[in-house]
């Protein structure tokens, strides 16, 4: 029973989160190369580990506050399904684990994963009650976790732009997901979240606005400028789908009042399932067999 409750409080269905550690090897063109992709599955369960660890410190700091919200009362720790003391025991062990297991793969892998360790748990500690700055630790996160797969492929061709996209979407998705608690919590924001006393859905839906015609531009940008993107500029095909993904969660944000868990839209909502298998398959397509 322990057990069950400690899989549910690392948060398996946010572990979807943990699939951008793939992009260096698709991006790199070693998608079918045996030994870089037995390492990137390796990276990715070790980070799957991690992020687990850092999501019981979070639930572990907020548990009083989790009790008051209308969702996260269910989660394990709040609840009480699952002991504080459990789960502090295996927010210690854990890392001890996975740490020295990331170097042994990679010395740099090691190095990103006790970053992203240490900048989750200063932003469970303190920064996730920053306004803006909360939202951008959200976004570095997700930077990380890019970078953690590009010494597990030796990437040489992987291009930065990439790491601008993901920023963007990752902040896409980090105020999408204040907006979320801002309309569901209402007059009790403030007591879930200290930051969310510090915005309002003006700020937001501009914020968000600014940020969405970033990532398309970004995205646009990175298509014809990369250098290691086929000299026909067919990677610019790839467009269309990537504005279709961002307009429907847009649309799910907005309309559906949608946007609290990202993996959870991900999950979901099969329209934008299509569209970014889609995306993937066309990307796939241009990088291996025009390229």
């Amino acid at each position: 029973m322990v057990l069950i409750g400690l899989l549910k409080a690392m948060r398996p269905r946010q572990w979807t989160k943990n699939v951008v550690i793939f992009a260096p090897l698709v991006f790199d063109v070693k998608l079918f190369d045996f030994t870089y992709l037995l390492q990137t599955v390796t990276g990715f369960i070790l980070l799957c580990l991690i992020s687990g660890s850092v999501y019981l410190i979070n639930d572990l700091v907020d548990i009083e506050k989790d009790r008051q919200h209308p969702k996260k009362c269910r989660r394990p720790l709040p609840s009480g399904e699952l002991s504080p003391v459990a789960a502090l025991a295996a927010a210690i062990i854990i890392p001890l684990a996975v740490l020295p297991a990331g170097f042994l793969l990679h010395p740099i892998l090691g190095a990103i994963l006790a970053l992203y360790l240490m900048i989750q748990i200063v932003y469970s500690l303190w920064l996730k009650n920053v306004v803006i700055v909360d939202v951008m630790f959200i976004a570095a996160g997700f930077v990380l976790r890019v970078a953690a797969g590009v010494p597990l492929v030796a990437a040489a061709r992987f291009s930065p732009w990439l790491y601008i996209c993901m920023t963007f979407l990752a902040l896409l998705f980090g105020f999408g997901k204040r907006r979320h608690e801002l309309v569901l919590l209402q007059e009790n924001a403030n007591m879930h979240r200290k930051s969310l006393e510090e915005y309002n859905l003006a700020l937001l839906d501009q914020i968000i606005g600014i940020v969405t015609a970033s990532i398309l531009t970004a995205y646009a940008l990175y298509t014809f400028s990369a250098p290691n993107l086929p000299p026909n500029h067919t990677m610019m095909l790839t467009i269309p789908f990537v504005i279709y993904c961002v307009f429907r969660y847009l649309y799910l944000v907005h309309v559906k009042g949608m946007g609290g868990a990202p993996e959870e839209i991900a999950l979901s909502d099969h329209p934008l399932q299509v569209a970014f298998a889609l995306w993937g398959l066309s990307v796939v397509v241009v990088m291996y067999w025009f390229n």
